[in-house]
């Protein structure tokens, strides 16, 4: 029988759960049709569910599950009578008048909303404090950045939410390794959602490190390792093949509109398979995913690269990201001769502040112990090794590409920060010759929750395309590297002098 001291524990928990998941509910979800207007990679997403809707065959530079959630809102929720209007197009430019998109919003506004609670239970495992676990939300409930684009028919969220979910799993596999069914069931979940992850965004594959981190737990139990890799890879190959299966078997009729008259540059074995209608055979599969591969080098060979000097570049170097630099304009419209309403990817300044915090504090902790006779032993010291080397091998390998970046490509080592910067908040002691008790850290976090809350307040017209003037923008643009400017105002760059 569960003691009462248990009982109110548990009950504590699902109350602060339930605070982050209301919180988030109106910060991603509530609205999230709005406004009735695409923006940014939307016309790519929304045409390309259309074509699985419709059933026919195209190729893209993504994994297909994004693009395939998207297709399956609008196709639960039957929001347009029409949903062919785009099957002819890789980009949907001309939307109709009265169009609809409850449907296309919905999974990723509803995958970013759920990532909150996953977090809090991230955060949970890591301090055991549903207080303070529901405070450090905060950092991703109240981010502009992640809400903004979390909230159209886009697949960042869908990335951010299987992320999560992994972590959540591995960090559940480190507490039950030593229940055999629990262990079982969560390695096979830590591999299909890897699996999920790749079929969603190839920049996912850094999270392949919770691998040999897991392995570097269970050592030297070298039995335990490889009942753990073959379930992750019984995991994995299961989520990842079905689905690719899924995209293969929906792509059948070819639109000669579309590029290379509907065939993408797929090989003669692939048209063979498309002739004889064979998508759906898993002999099939080497082929079409073969040939999907090698489109994706295809169509990044033909994306231009980062160029600050062009007035209308929207991209910025991977050593901006961590300042919330570049911002971008998303859309705007005119209500007035100097007012707008915007949808702005701005970030939640505190917030990414308290990311670069935890970024430097863990490796400051990290060097601190290798190198200096600390007296006592860091706390977590395997999980801050673990999200340091999750953000560092994010960003080195973006570090290495050709092609134009764009902020929102700093979500996904945004998120580790956030882990990083809980894990320093657990090190308090390792900076101050004192340790701060319970409460004095309730109330510390408290103040930057408070802090990260009014900080999205600030920022909250160009979230929700609410109406401001341009005095007010100017007044917002605070860090000079975001270059954040109202319409028809020069932007300014501290770096380099735009050409016109």
């Amino acid at each position: 029988m569960n003691s009462p001291a248990i009982n109110h524990k548990r009950s504590s928990v699902f109350l602060y759960l339930g605070f982050v998941v209301v919180a988030s509910f109106f910060t991603y979800f509530f609205n999230y049709y709005q406004p009735a207007a695409t923006f940014w990679d939307e016309p790519y997403h929304i045409a390309s569910a259309q074509k699985y809707l419709n059933g026919v065959y195209f190729m893209e530079q993504h994994p297909p599950l994004g693009k395939l959630l998207i297709a399956l809102g609008e196709k639960i929720t039957h929001a347009n009578k029409v949903n062919n209007q785009f099957i002819n197009t890789d980009y949907a430019k001309e939307v109709p008048a009265g169009f609809s998109y409850v449907g296309y919003r919905l999974f990723p506004a509803l995958l970013g909303w759920l990532t909150a609670p996953l977090l809090f239970l991230v955060f949970f495992l890591i301090t055991r404090h549903e207080a303070n676990s529901s405070l450090l939300s905060f950092l991703y409930i109240f981010d502009n950045a992640l809400i903004v684009h979390g909230r159209g028919a886009m697949i960042e969220s869908t990335l951010l939410f299987l992320c999560t979910a992994m972590i959540a799993v591995f960090l559940l596999l480190l507490r039950y390794a030593g229940k055999k069914r629990a262990f079982a069931g969560l390695s096979i979940a830590l591999g299909v959602l890897f699996g999920l992850i790749m079929t969603t965004k190839l920049v996912g594959l850094v999270m392949i490190l919770l691998f040999p981190a897991a392995c570097v737990f269970l050592w030297p139990k070298v039995s335990k390792i490889g009942s753990f890799f073959g379930l992750a890879l019984l995991g994995f190959v299961v989520a990842f093949v079905g689905v690719w299966q899924i995209h293969f078997s929906l792509g059948t009729t070819l639109q000669p509109q579309l590029p290379d008259n509907g065939y993408y540059q797929a090989s003669a074995s692939y048209k063979t398979i498309l002739a004889k209608h064979l998508t759906s055979s898993p002999l099939s599969f080497p082929v079409m995913i073969a040939d999907s591969m090698k489109f994706v080098g295809h169509y990044n060979g033909g994306v231009p690269r980062l160029d600050l000097c062009k007035s209308d570049e929207n991209g910025s170097p991977f050593f901006y990201w961590p300042f919330g630099a570049r911002t971008i304009n998303y859309r705007w419209q005119a209500v007035s001769d100097s007012v707008y309403r915007y949808l702005y990817l701005v970030p939640n300044a505190v917030g990414w502040l308290c990311g670069l915090v935890g970024i430097f504090a863990c490796v400051a902790i990290l060097f601190g112990w290798l190198f200096l006779p600390l007296k006592k032993k860091p706390e977590h010291l395997f999980l801050i090794a673990l999200f340091t080397a999750l953000y560092f091998g994010y960003m080195i390998a973006i570090s290495r590409l050709d092609r134009v970046m764009y902020l929102y490509h700093y979500f996904l080592p945004l998120l580790f920060s956030y882990i990083l910067f809980a894990l320093a908040f657990e090190n308090f002691h390792t900076f101050a010759s004192r340790t701060l008790n319970e409460h004095k850290r309730g109330i510390v976090l408290t103040v930057i929750a408070i802090c990260i809350f009014g900080c999205f307040q600030v920022y909250r017209p160009f979230t929700y395309y609410e109406a401001i003037s341009n005095k007010q923008v100017q007044r917002r643009a605070i860090v000079p590297l975001w270059e954040m400017t109202c319409v028809n105002c020069a932007k300014k760059s501290i770096l380099v002098v735009p050409s016109k």
